[in-house]
């Protein structure tokens, strides 16, 4: 599977993550490097959400908002159990949830993954990350705020800093932009990794290609042009 696009609609993420309790990783602070006192800028911010399968569908309810089936790909969704194109605000937050933490309503999709046969691969889960990689502090996402990370059209792998694969810690395999053929054994399966943008221009809520009022960050540095911070949102498929 080559062509991803991996969307999240963060209007939930917002309205959820302030009364989340903080899970620390203790490696994320490692990322930058450099002295104790800029590591320590980054600790304490970070929190987790674990998610189980919830369905799958031919909708995208922010690029053909109220269009049900007009995907040209299914997609996989974990989170919300309502999920579908003409899902709002309003209904997200109304919603039941896959995950552990009932209070995330938020809907999280990927492109559903197909065997070489053409079979659905089912996921068994998937962990999102909300972390700080900014040396600023962040600002809660915005109401109705969205954004996208992935390139549909794309023909071969992407850049890591967006997409990785991965077959967990206990393989010795490294990341890759390819799909791994995994070792089996415990704590090893196949796994997809998705970094999404974490700086906004602070105006726009969306785009027209739903990327472009948002960037990534740089040595924990947001660019001027979207000096806004904000969490950093990873999400792993299991």
């Amino acid at each position: 599977m080559k062509r991803l696009r991996l969307v999240l609609v963060l209007s939930l993420v917002a309205a959820v993550a302030v009364g989340v309790p903080l899970a620390i990783a203790s490696t994320d602070t490692n990322r930058f490097g450099g002295s104790a006192e800029r590591r320590a800028a980054l600790e304490g911010v970070n929190f987790v959400s674990v998610c189980g399968f919830s369905h799958r569908n031919r909708d995208d309810l922010i690029v053909f908002p109220g269009q049900p089936g007009k995907s040209t790909h299914d997609h996989t969704y974990f989170g919300n159990t309502t999920t579908n194109a003409d899902s709002t605000l309003a209904s997200l937050l109304l919603g039941g949830t896959t995950c552990q933490r009932p209070g995330d309503t938020a809907a999280y999709w990927v492109p559903t993954l197909l065997a070489p046969d053409g079979q659905v691969v089912e996921p068994l889960g998937a962990t999102i990350y909300y972390r700080r990689r900014t040396l600023e502090p962040v600002q809660p996402f915005p109401p109705a705020f969205r954004m996208i990370a992935g390139d549909a059209k794309a023909a071969s792998p992407q850049g890591r800093r967006v997409t990785t694969w991965s077959c967990g810690l206990a393989s010795g395999l490294p990341p890759s932009s390819e799909i791994p053929t995994c070792p089996l054994g415990r704590g090893m399966g196949l796994r997809l990794h998705v970094r999404f943008p974490d700086c906004w221009d602070g105006r726009s809520l969306d785009s027209a290609n739903h990327q472009s009022h948002a960037a990534y960050s740089m040595n924990g540095r947001c660019p001027r042009t979207h000096p806004v911070e904000l969490p950093a949102v990873a999400l792993i498929v299991r």
